[in-house]
């Protein structure tokens, strides 16, 4: 099926096929399933730091599982402390060592976490969690330079270019709440909330 559009002011004609219109609901779907996942990822992050889950967070030093133990931050554990001081290593190892633990760092990342992944999560925010998350992502690559299994990028790079795409192409509208945030008021005056 071909659908033809003539535009008034110019008078030249723009062909949609039906293929084009499969092949963004795909990609929109596919950005939405992406743009979940790592929403879902951020969430995770902190819900494991703050009650030690025992998947990354709730050992204790011995290795055993120490569920809602110790490593909680909730129960006062630091969600900074042990990578920053024993995980970092390059030029800005120092740096991150002497903020490890540090309550302001444990409380910026925490709350990171937090927004971010419900940010993304939900479609809301886009812009904003992408900002965020990517700085995140960078910073983190930045606590072990050079990266372990290539000289230049990983993961957390790609991660940070993953989250810009995600905002530049609003995926929050698709099976998120972005559109109906995008019309309220708050965001329709600071389009930087979007």
């Amino acid at each position: 099926m071909i659908t033809l559009h003539r535009r008034h002011h110019d008078m030249t004609d723009t062909v949609h096929t039906a293929d084009d219109t499969q092949t963004n609901t795909f990609a929109r779907g596919a950005l939405a399933v992406l743009r979940i996942g790592f929403g879902l990822t951020f969430l995770w992050a902190f819900f494991d730091k703050l009650l030690a889950l025992g998947f990354h967070t709730g050992y204790d030093q011995a290795g055993n599982l120490d569920r809602y133990g110790d490593a909680a931050w909730i129960n006062g554990g630091s969600p900074t402390e042990g990578f920053l001081k024993f995980g970092a290593d390059g030029p800005f190892q120092s740096f991150y060592n002497d903020i490890a633990g540090a309550a302001w760092a444990d409380w910026l990342f925490m709350l990171g976490l937090l927004g971010i992944g419900a940010a993304l999560t939900f479609g809301i925010g886009m812009r904003f969690a992408a900002a965020a998350g990517a700085l995140l992502y960078v910073l983190m690559w930045s606590v072990v330079l050079p990266p372990e299994n290539n000289p230049v990028i990983d993961d957390h790079l790609l991660g940070a270019v993953t989250l810009v795409v995600l905002a530049a192409f609003s995926a929050g509208d698709t099976w998120g709440l972005g559109r109906v945030w995008a019309r309220t008021r708050v965001v329709r005056d600071n389009p930087i909330l979007r």
